[in-house]
């Protein structure tokens, strides 16, 4: 047994497991896992897995830690607002197991980078919450035959299932494409309850140590969907599509693609808060919010169309914008006029860009989207406003 003394009293909860035992726990301080993200999902999987006693792990996470992170992401305190989140977590987890190597990993992952990094290790969680990084991992995984432990939160329900392993799905044999920019709600934009990332975090955990095991039955072909309203957990099976264009018979994806251009590019607010560049700027079917603000100045505003939800406009909203939640939006179309000018706007301008779309192919004559959407505009126009 390669396991000091410390080690076996720490771990003698997992020795006396006949699943793990001193050979599995050896193998786990053998292992090393990629965490990909460290928000909500990816602050449960590091403490689980350090504790566990994995022997390395990679951490990757180009953001700071934000006051709102904090309702969910337990790694970090108020103390760490402004701090890269890497930084934190590993301070953090050095703390729980000193046993444990951290290979930090302040960046995005993207098309240049994610083959080189994940190529290190032996299994990938994803924690990630957004599209473009989700199939970035998983093309990346599948590409280097690497298992793919993925997970996601919304409101009160989550996801979890392994993907990328012998003969079973990927990702895109569930989702073969992402849907359309602002279709599905962000967690800044739809909420997430606090402890929802622990459940999912756990699940995601536990999955990433049977699979480094190689014990009892991995979520592999299976969709495990968690309803925390409810309390209702159940299983879909996922079948490997013969057809995928990354893991079928006959692949047309061979390489990494640019996937923020696929999924419509990053959010429109960066890590600091501050309005990031926009795929919208410059487009002249968009309008930026210090033009809105002279409009407004000057008594020649469009209609002004807020596709938010009700409980954000709770938290602020501009006036005078009118208020039609997206989902509603097709229903309630005898209330806009299609001949006047219309800007449409939401929290970070996806959703809003998405409706003013659908505004369009409707017949409407002239609709601009609000580039940054109501952040922007908190930003660089009214720092007064609350923010969320």
């Amino acid at each position: 047994m390669t396991l000091d003394r410390g080690e076996i009293r720490r771990y003698s909860r997992h020795l006396v497991l006949p699943e793990v035992g001193a050979d599995g726990q050896e193998k786990l301080k053998e292992s090393s896992v990629l965490i990909v993200g460290l928000g909500g999902l990816g602050s449960i999987l590091a403490l689980y897995l350090s504790a566990a006693g994995v022997g390395r792990i990679g951490l990757v996470d180009d953001d700071v830690v934000d006051l709102s992170n904090l309702q969910r992401q337990i790694l970090y305190g108020e103390e760490d607002v402004g701090r890269p989140k890497v930084e934190v977590a590993a301070e953090r987890l050095r703390g729980i197991n000193p046993h444990v190597d951290f290979d930090l990993y302040p960046l995005r992952l993207d098309r240049n980078n994610a083959l080189e990094i994940l190529a290190d290790y032996d299994c990938v969680a994803d924690g990630s919450d957004n599209f473009a990084t989700r199939y970035l991992v998983n093309d990346a995984c599948v590409l280097l035959g690497k298992p793919d432990v993925f997970g996601s939160v919304l409101r009160f329900e989550g996801q979890c299932s392994v993907f990328g392993l012998p003969s079973g799905p990927c990702y895109r044999c569930l989702f073969p494409e992402p849907p359309p920019a602002g279709a599905v709600p962000s967690c800044a934009e739809g909420g997430v309850l606090g402890v929802l990332p622990g459940v999912i975090g756990s699940l995601q955990a536990t999955e990433v140590i049977k699979v480094l095991l190689g014990v009892g039955r991995p979520l592999a072909g299976r969709l495990l969907l968690f309803d925390g309203l409810e309390m209702g957990v159940r299983t879909i099976r996922v079948e490997r599509d013969p057809d995928c264009p990354i893991c079928g018979d006959h692949p047309s994806i061979t390489e990494l693609v640019d996937y923020d251009e696929m999924c419509a590019g990053p959010d429109a607010a960066d890590g600091s808060g501050a309005a990031a560049v926009s795929p919208f700027d410059g487009d002249p079917e968009n309008i930026g919010v210090e033009e809105l603000q002279q409009r407004l100045r000057e008594g020649s505003p469009p209609v002004i169309v807020d596709v938010r939800e009700s409980e954000e406009l709770a938290i602020c909203r501009l006036q005078p914008a009118r208020n039609i939640p997206l989902g509603e939006l097709l229903e309630r179309l005898d209330e806009l006029d299609p001949r006047r000018e219309v800007v449409v706007l939401c929290h970070h301008g996806y959703r809003s860009a998405y409706a003013a779309a659908l505004l369009r192919r409707a017949g409407f004559i002239k609709v601009r989207n609000l580039v940054g959407g109501i952040e922007a505009w908190a930003v660089r126009v009214d720092p007064t406003m609350a923010r969320y």
